[in-house]
C-alpha cells in the first residue's frame, strides 16, 4: 500500500473519531458572551455526517451558537459516502488557516443526505441540491444567504484553499469579513 493511499484512507477515519460532535450542554453560552469570544466557542455543532441525528434540531442549536457568538451558520450537506466530502474534510483538517478562518467566521454543521435519512423535511426549504458536498450559508438569525455548490472550489482530485477561502471571506459576517 502506498504512502498516499494510507494517508487517503487514515485521514477520513481519524476525521471520523477526532471531531467531536458536541452536544447542547456544550453549546450553551452566558447570554452575554461577545464575538470576539467566537473563535474559542464551538466550531460545530455536529462535526459528522449523520442520518439517526435529527437535523431541524441541529439547525435550531447551530442558530443559536451563531446568534450568541456572532458568526454565521455554514451548513454542509453531504454524507460519509461522498468522496468529495472526505476530502473537504481533509482540507480542513490540514489547512489550519483555512480552518481557524472558517471556524472564527461560521459555526459548521454537516447535515445527512443519503438513502438512509435524505432530511428532506429541513433541505426542502433551500434551493436544490445538485451534488455533494453542497454548503448553505445563513445569517446568525437563521435567514438563508446563499446556497454554493462545491464543485465551484475544486481543483484537480480537491478542493482548492483559495478558493474555499474567498467563498469563506465573500459570505462572512460583515464586521468580521476582512479577518484573515
Amino acid at each position: 500500500m502506498t504512502a498516499r493511499l494510507c494517508f487517503l484512507l487514515f485521514v477520513p477515519a481519524v476525521l471520523a473519531v477526532a471531531w467531536p460532535v458536541f452536544s447542547p450542554s456544550l453549546l450553551a453560552q452566558d447570554a452575554g458572551a461577545s464575538a470576539a469570544s467566537a473563535v474559542s466557542a464551538p466550531a460545530y455543532t455536529v462535526g459528522a455526517f449523520d442520518p439517526a441525528r435529527d437535523a431541524q434540531k441541529d439547525l435550531s442549536d447551530a442558530v443559536a451558537l451563531a446568534g450568541k457568538s456572532g458568526r454565521r451558520v455554514l451548513m454542509d450537506v453531504g454524507g460519509e459516502w461522498c468522496v468529495w466530502c472526505r476530502r473537504l474534510d481533509t482540507l480542513w483538517a490540514t489547512n489550519a488557516g483555512l480552518r481557524a478562518y472558517r471556524d472564527s467566521n461560521y459555526v459548521t454543521l454537516k447535515v445527512n443526505w443519503s438513502p438512509e435519512n435524505k432530511n428532506v423535511a429541513l433541505l426542502s426549504k433551500y434551493p436544490r441540491i445538485p451534488g455533494y458536498p453542497h454548503f448553505f450559508v445563513l445569517e446568525k438569525d437563521g435567514t438563508f444567504l446563499h446556497s454554493q455548490e462545491t464543485g465551484e472550489l475544486e481543483k484537480g482530485k480537491g478542493h482548492d484553499p483559495e478558493k474555499v477561502m474567498a467563498f469563506l471571506k465573500a459570505w462572512a459576517p460583515p464586521a468580521r469579513n476582512s479577518k484573515k
